[in-house]
């Protein structure tokens, strides 16, 4: 990545990420638990919510996450149901994200009134908004630990396997870590080649390119 990308990326992963945990916290907040209110992170401030590694992640292989919002279940009235909704919550404020930068990037691109050396980095900068946003909602839908999908794929199974399933979880940083390693410096790209197509279908709907 060049440095002019790199200057571009920085404010697409820090919204990113910012969205992604505040409405994890948000979502907690509204079905019963104020933790992540109390812990100050129900706040648009990046500072509350970037992970060094996540970010760092983000920026060299595309792919990261942000301090994860400190969850009580208990406090909810379902603690199953309602912990998978909160989990779904991130991704898919990130989906919505990119679906809206790329109705801005449409309704820009063809605009008259936009200096030449504006809408060159306005249009980049939409750009990375919605592929940023793509990868983290994709990205957090693997169903490993600590990844969104691996609650979200607890709350499906059925109470039994979510037992067997939490037994293994502690591992699921270090297999994600170790694909993240294996495609940048490896060159055996498993998450891209699972995460890729979708992520690119999305960016060519959303944008129309």
């Amino acid at each position: 990545m060049d440095f002019n990308n790199l200057l571009i990326s920085i404010p697409a992963i820090l919204y990113a990420l910012t969205v992604h945990e505040y409405f994890h916290g948000w979502t907690a907040n509204k079905l019963g638990d104020p933790t992540a209110r109390l812990q100050g992170r129900l706040t648009f401030n990046p500072l509350a919510h970037i992970d060094i590694l996540g970010a760092l992640c983000f920026v060299f292989a595309r792919f990261g996450w942000g301090k994860p919002v400190p969850i009580n279940p208990y406090n909810f009235k379902n603690p199953r149901r309602d912990n998978m909704i909160v989990s779904f919550a991130g991704p898919a404020s990130n989906f919505v994200s990119a679906f809206l930068f790329g109705v801005v990037f449409q309704l820009l691109r063809n605009a008259t009134f936009i200096p030449m050396n504006v809408s060159i980095n306005l249009f980049n900068l939409l750009l990375s908004g919605i592929a940023m946003n793509l990868s983290l909602a994709f990205f957090n839908m693997i169903p490993l630990f600590p990844l969104d999908g691996s609650h979200i794929l607890e709350g499906l199974l059925p109470y039994a396997m979510a037992q067997k399933y939490k037994e293994i979880e502690r591992y699921g940083p270090f297999i994600l870590l170790g694909l993240i390693i294996m495609g940048n410096y490896a060159g055996i790209p498993i998450l891209s080649t699972i995460l890729g197509p979708p992520i690119q279908y999305f960016l060519r709907l959303f944008t129309g390119l």
